[in-house]
């Protein structure tokens, strides 16, 4: 079986309603060009400056950005994962992505486990924590296609969430990301191919675009990564829709070909969803 998956990489400014109309063309464009699966960037509707993301957020059902997608996806007839935006429920914020099927309806939504905290070099400081919760479930959304894993951004650099998802089902992994210049241009290219290959699956990476003018600049570049660790379709660093063809025969060939998830040796080793910050917790 094969299909045509989309990633809009859009360019995020701090006009809010701007990103959302955007977001929604640059979705019909996907649709209309034969996308049965969508993807959005890490946080497609604000910038991405930690002190922002309270401002932006918005609760679920009733938040603009989630009408928009939902409406999105129903009327593309596709399935999409919204990128992320900042969840509020209650008195925390999550970096959450909102996954929709081709009715409109929520199908699930994945909050960003592991927040980044971090000092690169170059002096660029980033303390996600400063005003994020951390979510606590693996997620694996049931399509028409396929299993389909979702996470966000540093996630990515996690393989035991990864695996998981794998081992869940997942054949294709979504992983809505902004990466920036000191980590874009050193790993975001090998750690997607890596995770495709460990995993044999594929791999979405969808980044905003360049802004060299934001106070973070992400570093562009999405791409849609085969199981055998091939670039099948990329972005550069400006707005673009980039579509790709899902071969899902490909991932059993590459399985049966290279039987790694059979060859593990779980008498040495194991990694049991009940280990996963003490609950069995699936979306």
């Amino acid at each position: 079986m094969s299909f045509k998956v989309a990633v809009c990489q859009l360019k995020v400014t701090e006009d809010k309603k701007n990103n959302l109309t955007r977001a929604g063309e640059m979705i019909r464009q996907a649709a209309a060009r034969g996308a049965r699966l969508v993807a959005l960037p890490e946080m497609f509707n604000c910038p991405y400056l930690s002190h922002l993301f309270p401002r932006y957020a918005e609760s679920y059902p009733d938040g603009e950005s989630i009408a928009m997608l939902s409406a999105a996806a129903r009327q593309g007839k596709v399935y999409l994962v919204g990128g992320s935006i900042p969840e509020r429920d209650g008195d925390k914020v999550f970096n959450t992505s909102f996954i929709f099927g081709p009715d409109g309806r929520l199908l699930g939504r994945h909050r960003k486990v592991h927040l980044f905290d971090v000092d690169l070099p170059g002096g660029l400081r980033v303390k996600e924590s400063s005003t994020l919760g951390a979510g606590n479930q693996v997620t694996v959304i049931p399509t028409e296609m396929c299993p389909v894993g979702v996470a966000i951004c540093y996630d990515v650099r996690f393989p035991e969430l990864i695996r998981l998802m794998a081992l869940k089902g997942a054949k294709l992994i979504v992983i809505p990301a902004a990466f920036n210049m000191t980590t874009g241009p050193a790993h975001w290219e090998l750690i997607f191919r890596t995770r495709a290959v460990d995993n044999q699956v594929y791999f979405i990476g969808a980044s905003p675009a360049r802004d060299v003018r934001a106070a973070y600049v992400a570093y562009g570049h999405s791409l849609v990564v085969d199981p055998w660790g091939r670039i099948v379709s990329g972005a550069g660093e400006a707005e673009e829709v980039v579509l790709a063809d899902i071969d899902l025969d490909l991932v059993e060939k590459v399985r049966q070909d290279l039987p790694l998830l059979r060859h593990r040796r779980l008498d040495l080793y194991s990694l049991a969803g009940n280990n996963f910050n003490g609950s069995d917790r699936w979306c």
